[in-house]
Formats: C-alpha cells, structure tokens, sequence
C-alpha cells in the first residue's frame, strides 16, 4: 500500500471534515458559547472515529465535560496498545475584529486554513483520521482514543477521570496529538512542557472612589499599587524574578536560533528579546510570567477618581524540576510581599499544572522517529514546549511504563490561542503519513 498515496487522496476529505468541526463553536465555558455546541462536537468526534472501526462512547468528567472513549483491536495476540489523544475544546476567538477572517469559518488564506482550532486542536483529530483511513484495515496494533472535551479552560475534567478509570486508557504508547513541529516541514517530537499557575490578585486601597483633585496625592489608589505590584515580577533585562524561583536554567536540546523566534512571533529584526539566556532557555527552561488581564476602569468613561480596588490574573509558566504547588507559594508571597502604601493585597489560586519531562529512550520514540524522518524527507528535533498540558503528567503517573510522544500539527506560524489561527495542510498530511508509518511499524516490529 502506498500510504502517501492514499493520505494524499484524503486531504480534501480532510479538509471538509475540519471545516465542519471550526464552525462548531466548542469553548467549553458556558458564560461565552452554549454547552450545546461542546456536546455537537463530542458526538461528530464519537461518530467520525466510529466510521474507523473504533466502539465508541462518551464519558462525563469530573468538570461537567465529556471525553470522547473508543476501542479498536486488531485481533493480533500480543500487540502492542496505542493510545491516540487530542481535544475538541478550542479557546476563544477574543475579539472577531483582529481576524482576517470569520473565527469559526474555516478559510484558506494563501495556502493555510484559518478558524479557531483549526491547528489546536481539530487539525490533529483531522490528522488522526486521515491516519487511519489511510492505513484501513492494515493495523497491526490495538488502538484506544480519548479526546477531551476541556482542555483549554484548564478545570482537569480528564486528569481526574483518569486514575479512576485506569483501565480503559491503558497502552503501551500514547501519542498526544497537541504539540507540533518546529516549522512547517521540519518534523519534531516534543519532549518537555512547562507547567503552569494561574493566579488572581487582588489590591484594595480605598473604602470607595474619591475625587481625584482633592485627594489625589496624599490617599493611595489601587490601580497604581497594582502597577507597583506588577513590576516587581521581571527585571530591567525583562527576566522573571519571583522570589523563591530558580531564573538559570538552560535548555538542552535543539535552539530556537533568535532570527526565527523573531520571524514566528512577528516581530521586527531588531525587536529586543527578553531574559538574558538565549531563547530556548528563556522559553522552555525557566519561569516567565504573563499578565493576562487587569480589571479597572477602561479609558473611555474613565472618573476623575482613584481607583479603590483593582485585580489582575496572572500565568506563570515553570520548566521541568520546579514545583508548581510551591510555585504557587512562592508567587503568591511575593505578591503580597510587595504591597506598597499599607494597600491590602490578597492572592487567589484559580489552577495548577504540573511539567513534563519524556522518557525518550524507547522503542515507540524511535519509531516515532524512523517514521517522522521517511515522511518530511529530514532528520527529527526534540524541542521544548513553553505551553502546559497537565494531563501529561497524569498519564506518565497512572501509566509509568508507557512511552508518551507529544507530536502534532500546531507549529509556529499556527498561532494557536491567537487570532488569525490556522493550519499548513501539508503539515496535516506530512503528519498523518507519519502517524500510520509508526502505526503500521511499531505494531510489526512486535513492540513493546
């Protein structure tokens, strides 16, 4: 069987198949988009994996999410059991104005498709399918599949269903189809992810407004002790300096080379970076923090008035080694530590994501390799992630013999969490190929 031949004949099924999940307006906070549309993707998922052979079902989650399960053997005594993952749930589109294009209409923009999710993470259930339509009956591996319902909101629905459900999401690989390559056409397994903490703190200086002309001066205001606050989290070279933080480490993997960091976020040559490491150092192997939000008074219809309360939500991304429930200690003390004017500054901990770190040394890595390597015609990277995904960790804990492989189509130029996200097709293609080749590969080599 020629499988890019076949993967190749695919594509414009594939691209229907994900036009039809972007204009499912999946965000899984009810305060922004119905709980119905969540539910339509769940059971379009459910039903276009069932069309592959798999049983499938749907699951609630602790978090009132539902998880898409199924099954698929292949009847072989002693194969191997791979596990495929990826998420329906898609974040925001924030504001429709910044889109060049409509945010839930999936829309080719010169050579790309554009739409919420059509990198993160409906392309890679796209990239899933083709996969195994591509390879049909020929697989010689048993196939188990859950796709999240949650992910992005961060609420843990699949972390904490999982050690409960042991069982039902055993396998000997897992490949978690929510990471990406380096560029397009430059194949990578990604091999560590930040953890995170998200925090809201809170400042409170006055009892209520005052005129600012007669007490401005003398009476502290909020949104100044919060700006206070703030600055207090980086340096003059712009590094993250928490107390109680470690800010030295270095990344040991492939670079992310200053020039293309530059070109995958936009920015001008001369842009100045933050931190003081090199890039891969800044981005995968030390804390940063990132003002999300900031509640005050918007400019316009903006009182001559001080501000009496203000808040702002907080990320704070940690690499591999650092602790995040400490993490979330440290930050929350430096935060109060660094009250000014007696302003009453408190710290509320809206969620914890713990890093991951891979095993890379075995057999299902390497064929993940031999397989990325004969698909993109180029060697492989092993690169870090700046993003979190907790349920890594959980699977590593519930399942400690398993290899897990982060792969996926969502590489920079994706702009995933953005507006204007979208997906190469070829990286949809490139990678379903490599998908069945490991597939087909690691079943027939008798693995594990």
């Amino acid at each position: 069987m020629d499988l890019r031949k076949r993967v190749d004949e695919l594509m414009p099924r594939a691209r229907g198949e994900l036009a039809d999940l972007v204009a499912m307006r999946s965000v899984a906070d009810p305060r922004q988009f119905p709980p119905s549309e969540c539910r339509r993707a769940a059971t379009w998922v459910a039903e276009a994996f069932a069309g592959t052979g798999f049983a499938t079902h749907l699951a609630d989650t602790p978090d009132g999410s539902q998880a898409v399960l199924g099954f698929r053997p292949c009847g072989r005594e002693g194969a191997p059991t791979v596990l495929l993952y990826a998420h329906y749930d898609v974040q925001p589109p924030l504001t429709d104005d910044e889109w060049r294009t409509p945010p839930f209409r999936l829309t080719e923009v010169d050579g790309r498709w554009h739409g919420r999710g059509a990198a993160d993470c409906k392309g890679n259930i796209v990239m899933h399918l083709t996969a195994l339509r591509a390879l049909g009956d020929d697989v010689p591996v048993d196939l188990k599949l859950v796709v999240e319902g949650s992910e992005e909101q961060g609420t843990g629905g699949l972390e904490a269903f999982v050690p409960e459900h042991a069982e039902l999401l055993r396998a000997d690989a897992i490949l978690v189809a929510d990471a990406g390559n380096a560029a397009v056409g430059h194949p990578a397994v990604t091999v560590s992810l930040r953890g995170m903490v998200n925090v809201v703190v809170h400042v409170e200086a006055l009892p209520s407004e005052l005129h600012s002309g007669m007490f401005g001066g003398p009476a502290p205001d909020a949104l100044a002790a919060l700006v206070a606050v703030l600055a207090t989290l980086r340096d003059e070279a712009g590094d993250t300096t928490v107390h109680g933080l470690p800010g030295d480490g270095r990344w040991s993997g492939a670079p992310y080379p200053a020039a293309r960091f530059r070109a995958d976020a936009g920015l001008s040559p001369g842009a100045v970076l933050l931190g003081s490491g090199e890039v891969a150092d800044t981005l995968w192997a030390r804390p940063a923090v990132t003002v999300l939000g900031i509640d005050c008074p918007p400019v316009v219809g903006s009182a001559a008035a001080l501000v009496p309360r203000a808040a702002a939500r907080l990320n704070l991304r940690i690499p591999p080694g650092v602790d995040p429930y400490r993490a979330a200690c440290a930050l929350s003390e430096h935060l109060m530590a660094a009250a000014p004017w007696g302003t009453d500054v408190s710290v509320e901990v809206e969620a914890i994501g713990e890093p991951f770190r891979a095993a890379t040394g075995g057999p299902a890595h390497q064929a993940m390799h031999d397989a990325m390597r004969t698909a993109f015609g180029r060697p492989v990277s092993r690169l870090g992630q700046g993003g979190s995904i907790p349920l890594c960790t959980v699977l590593a804990e519930t399942y400690p013999e398993a290899e897990i492989l982060l792969i996926g189509v969502e590489e920079p130029q994706a702009r995933i969490h953005a507006p204007n996200e979208s997906v190469a097709p070829a990286e949809i293609a490139n990678m379903a190929l490599a998908e069945a080749l490991f597939l087909r590969n690691y079943g027939a080599a008798g693995h594990p």
